[in-house]
């Protein structure tokens, strides 16, 4: 599978990943085969570029629940683009209410972990994109957590508006290394951000108050700010939890993510910004350390899950591919040194999964559905 910026596609390379309209249409399935209309047509959306499989390559498999994920992500992120956008214009809310009670339907209410699969971003697309990730945690986290309804709503708006802000400076987002200048043109952009929710949610006060706190927790890292200060609230928690996990594992084209696992312990290891609680929720909301996964240890070996610890998500039990051997990580006293250092993954973020090897350890689990699809 290769990434292929949009100025470099040619007629007959095959698609790796499904392209949708802005209203949820499939425009082109996985392993078709492009035609210049369909290289216009992903000029035409703004796409930085799309992966493509390699001639003799197999399509990779994907559940019904990965292709709907993506369509549902793919119509938002259009959706969140002109909203915030009006936003911006006119400081009026129009259609954001909707949106977020679309995200809670559909990801609000769930009983089992989903595969949270990250696209790759642009500097242009980045907050549209991250907000709406971080809209998906937050509606996921509150519904584990039990939170009221009334609030677990205010919480996802406050997701899908809480970086409006930085929609003036998105040449400065996420910069690998950022000037004084630089940081502080992003503050102050952030603070007009604050006063605009302000005025536009001015019949909900409590989105901005989110939105505030949840900033104020995660600059009082590097600050020093006394956490109990501010008096963080359950919606501001959950933000703060949702926007650093997402904001670590995005991918982006010119910056390598940091791992989920990497992710996760930053989280544990800073509970008095990131409440242990939310943190937990998170965990029980996606899928990491599940039977199937490939991971690389901190000795560089590589290994298969075969069981996740619902203890310590972090300490599963493996088979180590080097000899076959099954170390149980929640032993602490063995393997207090071994732990897991990432997620082996495919070049568009997909978990490498083995299931036929666990079946042959002769481990049982609810082996996926995946959606088979024709060979062009």
């Amino acid at each position: 599978m290769l990434f292929v910026k949009r100025d470099n596609l040619k007629t007959g390379m095959r698609l790796a990943r499904p392209i949708y309209n802005k209203n949820g249409v499939l425009l082109y399935e996985r392993n078709s085969k492009l035609t210049r209309q369909g290289i216009e047509s992903i000029r035409n959306f703004g796409l930085i570029g799309i992966f493509i499989l390699e001639p003799a390559e197999p399509v990779p498999p994907m559940t019904q629940a990965d292709i709907e994920f993506e369509r549902f992500q793919t119509m938002c992120v259009f959706s969140i683009r002109e909203e915030l956008d009006k936003i911006l214009q006119t400081k009026r809310v129009s259609r954001i209410q909707m949106i977020s009670a679309n995200i809670i339907k559909n990801y609000g209410h769930l009983d089992k972990r989903i595969n949270f699969i990250q696209n790759l971003r642009s500097k242009e697309d980045y907050i549209y994109k991250h907000s709406l990730n971080v809209a998906i945690l937050c509606a996921m986290i509150t519904h584990v957590m039990n939170i009221k309804v009334d609030e677990q709503l205010e919480t996802v708006q406050a997701a899908l508006v809480h970086d409006i802000g930085k929609l003036t400076v998105v040449d400065m987002i996420e910069s690998e290394n950022p000037s004084k200048e630089e940081k502080m043109r992003v503050q102050v952009a952030e603070v007009g951000g604050f006063d605009l929710i302000d005025i536009a949610f001015s019949s909900m006060p409590n989105v901005k108050r989110i939105c505030v706190q949840a900033q104020r927790g995660l600059a009082s890292l590097e600050t020093g700010e006394d956490i109990a200060s501010i008096r963080m609230g359950n919606g501001a928690r959950v933000l703060a939890v949702a926007e650093t996990y997402d904001r670590m594992t995005a991918v982006q084209f010119d910056k390598e993510p940091n791992s989920e696992v990497a992710a996760l312990k930053y989280l544990l290891d800073n509970p008095q910004i990131f409440d242990s609680r939310v943190v937990d929720a998170l965990i029980k909301s996606i899928n990491i350390l599940v039977p199937g996964v490939s991971v690389e240890l901190n000795t560089g070996e590589k290994a298969l899950v075969l069981s996740a610890n619902e203890q310590n998500v972090l300490r599963p039990m493996v088979l180590m591919f080097r000899d076959n051997s099954i170390v149980d990580l929640a032993d602490m006293d063995m393997y207090e040194d071994l732990e897991i250092k990432d997620i082996m993954k495919t070049m568009d973020n997909r978990y490498v999964m083995d299931m036929n090897l666990l079946k042959q350890s002769g481990v049982e689990v609810e082996e996926p559905e995946y959606v088979e699809i024709a060979i062009l």
